[in-house]
């Protein structure tokens, strides 16, 4: 297949610059898909953490005392209010760790398409070398 090169010319470097446009999408999707799964991953660190302690609230009786860390001083608190905040932080969690589930399946879905896009002209691309020679 023979194009004029005039023609020839303006499509490769209408489709060079489709696919450069694209890898540029692409990178700034795995970038942020990178950012998502970081904080997934903080906010499963954090949701372990609050799962322990309400574990370790369990096994205390009515006597112990409990104390919460307030900047560099140890403040007691009441059992009740304590088992509460927990419980609270974890379903707080747990909410924002669906969310950002949510957002991972998006963003993986548009880098899915953005992949196959690229691929697509990147085979334009190709079909356009092979049919200067």
């Amino acid at each position: 297949m023979h194009f004029p090169l005039k023609l020839y010319m303006s499509s490769l470097s209408t489709v060079e610059a489709k696919l450069e446009a694209e890898s540029k999408a692409f990178q700034v999707i795995q970038k942020e898909l990178s950012q998502v799964i970081e904080t997934r991953q903080r906010l499963e660190s954090q949701q372990q953490e609050n799962e322990l302690v309400n574990k370790e609230f369990e096994h205390l009786d009515d006597e112990s005392s409990i104390y919460k860390l307030i900047g560099p001083v140890l403040v007691k608190q009441e059992r009740g209010e304590a088992v509460t905040n927990v419980k609270n932080r974890l379903n707080l969690i747990t909410s924002e760790i669906e969310r950002v589930e949510k957002q991972l399946t998006e963003l993986t879905k548009k880098s899915e398409l953005k992949k196959q896009e690229i691929a697509k002209l990147q085979m334009e691309y190709q079909q356009f070398l092979a049919a200067k020679k």
